[in-house]
């Protein structure tokens, strides 16, 4: 089995030898961020793990680039969107609008949700489908207008 920790390892010994130094950069901050998570729990994480600690560590930025904005400090912003983009590498293909509304709509009716009041049954049948794979506040705001319309 092809460990996603080895691609990343791998990818930064090629980021130090390009002297990409910020991508190599934001390479370390995600082993960082599976050590951590290895150590409190005292186990090697696998592949799903670690796409949980990447998808958290793009949920972090995505917040950190509203606050950003807002603050008017669009030079952290582009900071954080190259991390984001970094970070990206390392998770399965990203899901396309279609692919989303199309998802959300069969777990509508695989669940039998009515309103907004089954949100929770829905999200339930896709956070592990769209795990690393979509933003699952878009996939909320989607599944919260299919319920409501």
């Amino acid at each position: 089995m092809d460990l996603l920790t080895d691609r990343i390892k791998d990818d930064m010994k090629a980021s130090m030898k390009s002297g990409n130094k910020s991508r190599l950069g934001v390479i370390r901050l995600i082993l960082a961020a599976i050590k951590q998570v290895e150590v409190d729990e005292r186990i090697e994480l696998d592949n799903d793990r670690v796409i949980l600690v990447l998808d958290k560590m793009l949920k972090q930025r995505r917040e950190s680039i509203r606050q950003f904005a807002d603050a008017g400090r669009n030079d952290l912003v582009d900071v954080e969107e190259a991390e984001i983009l970094v970070i990206q590498d390392f998770l399965p293909q990203a899901l396309t609008e279609a692919e989303i509304d199309s998802m959300v709509n069969e777990a509508i009716a695989e669940s039998g949700a009515q309103s907004v009041k089954d949100m929770g049954k829905v999200m339930g049948l896709l956070k592990t489908k769209m795990q690393g794979r979509a933003d699952m506040s878009v996939v909320s705001t989607k599944i919260k207008a299919a319920l409501a319309g």
